[in-house]
This record gives C-alpha cells, sequence and structure tokens, in this order.
C-alpha cells in the first residue's frame, strides 16, 4: 500500500511557527542549551538535504500546490521538525530536569497552533503539499533495523546490566516524538486533510510513527554519548572525561526530576 503524507494549511501557520521556533531557540539559550540548539539547528539542515535532496530530487515524491515555492516551504518544515523533534529527543536523552516544561510546550504548541490558524487564518491561497513513501521506505527501514540491531548486539555482548543501553526508552522517545506530532498535525486538521479515506489519513500517523524520527535513535544516542562524554550541555569540557562505557553507566543512572512532576499531579 502505498502511503501519502500529506499536508494542507494556511500561510499563517508558517509565520506563527516559526515565532514559536524564535521563543523556543531562545528559552534553550537562556538556559544554556547550548548542545541541544546546534543538534537541532543541524538536524533541520539535515532534514532540509532528506526532503528536498532527496525526496524531491531524487525520487521525486515530494509535489506542492501550484503558487508556492517547494524549497522555501520545505525549508521552514525542515527547520520546524528538524529543529524541534531534536531538540526535544536530546533533551529526552539527558533527562532533563525540566523535561515536562519542555515537553508540555511542544506539544501544547502542535496542538494549539493549527486551532489558532484555523480561527484568524484567511483560508486563502492554502498550500498542500504531499509526498509518497513507496521510493525510500525500504531504506529507511534498513537504516532502522541496522542501527537497532548495533544496540542489540551491544547489550548481549555485554556482562554486567549497567553497561547496557536502555533500549525501551530509546524506542519510547523514537516512536512518541513522531506520534506526537503527527497526532497534533491529525487533531489540527493538517494532516492529510485532502484524503477520504480512514486509512489514509491514519497510515502516515502509525507508519511515520514507528519508523522515520524512531529510525535516528540509535545514531542519535551514540552522538549524545560521544559528545556528553567530554562536554557538558553548555559545551564546557567537562573535569574528568568519561569513557564511552561509563559514559553510558552514567546515563542510566540519570533520573528524570520524578519528584517535580509529581508536584505538577499532585
Amino acid at each position: 500500500m502505498e502511503v501519502v503524507a500529506q499536508r494542507v494549511f494556511d500561510p499563517l501557520y508558517i509565520w506563527l511557527d516559526i515565532c514559536f521556533l524564535v521563543v523556543f531557540a531562545g528559552i534553550l539559550f537562556y538556559r544554556k542549551k547550548y548542545a541541544t540548539l546546534i543538534v537541532g539547528f543541524l538536524a533541520g539542515i539535515l532534514y532540509q538535504i532528506v526532503d528536498y535532496g532527496i525526496f524531491h530530487l531524487l525520487t521525486h515524491s515530494r509535489s506542492i500546490s501550484e503558487g508556492h515555492s517547494l524549497f522555501w516551504v520545505l525549508l521552514w518544515m525542515s527547520m520546524s521538525y528538524g529543529f524541534t523533534n531534536f531538540t526535544w529527543i536530546w533533551l529526552w536523552i539527558s533527562k532533563d530536569k525540566n523535561l515536562f516544561e519542555y515537553t508540555t510546550l511542544i506539544l501544547g504548541w502542535w496542538l494549539c497552533c493549527p486551532l489558532i490558524v484555523k480561527t484568524f487564518g484567511t483560508g486563502e491561497n492554502i498550500i498542500t503539499i504531499q509526498r509518497t513513501t513507496g521510493a525510500y521506505h525500504g531504506y529507511m527501514a534498513i537504516i532502522l533495523f541496522v542501527g537497532y540491531l548495533g544496540i542489540i548486539l551491544w547489550n548481549v555482548s555485554r556482562k554486567k546490566r549497567e553497561e547496557k543501553i536502555n533500549m525501551p526508552w530509546l524506542l519510547s522517545i523514537g516512536i512518541l516524538v513522531q506520534f506526537g506530532w503527527e497526532v497534533g498535525l491529525f487533531l489540527g486538521g493538517i494532516r492529510s486533510a485532502a484524503l477520504t479515506s480512514v486509512m489514509d489519513k491514519l497510515a502516515p500517523m502509525v507508519i511515520n510513527s514507528l519508523l522515520e524520527t524512531n529510525l535516528g535513535m540509535p545514531y542519535i544516542f551514540l552522538i549524545f554519548i560521544a559528545v556528553s562524554m567530554k562536554y557538558t550541555e553548555s559545551l564546557r569540557k567537562r573535569k574528568t572525561p568519561l569513557s564511552f562505557k561509563e559514559r553510558i553507566i552514567e546515563n542510566g543512572r540519570e533520573r528524570v526530576r520524578s519528584d517535580e512532576i509529581s508536584e505538577y499531579l499532585a
């Protein structure tokens, strides 16, 4: 079955989202999350290379409604979801003490932005952008399998439990991050709005959540370990650099501030 990932939205959505990205980046900068900012920016560039260079120029799977620039719309989309997804992933992996606040901010925006646009958008010059997936999902599946295979081989070769990578944690992050914005787009009437079949509407949400962002989790985790074993989040050198294995053990012992989350839920 060919899965069509489609978005239909008012141009106001782009401008509001750019404002959000500036605010979000400002918060991260204020909190000295320099490593997170750099990862998000580089991920945005990578998304653009993949989306425009591969999905459009190579596989010809991208298309956009007349009157709109595919390059510039894709650049915004790439920086938006590339930056937001991977800064959020980095915060999850690092088990940031304000993870609950960042998560609420991101999910809240993905849900509220489409609703705001529905109320205040002009309804004119609507952008419809879509891509088919049959030309490349097989390649993405290979990347996904190889990445998690590497983690499985690492874990089964470890004699000590604390040396193992927490694979359920990585899977949860990889699936839920993508699922979060897929649901936001779907509920906001942006994802697959012009498609009539229920299966066509739900298939991108399910398949993309399992595959697309999740395929990068093993690799982004290895990058995180490689960077954080020598540098802090503010990009200062650690007083005592750790080995690769030592940083995995340390990360496994770190915990999100569950006491603060409990206060919110109390």
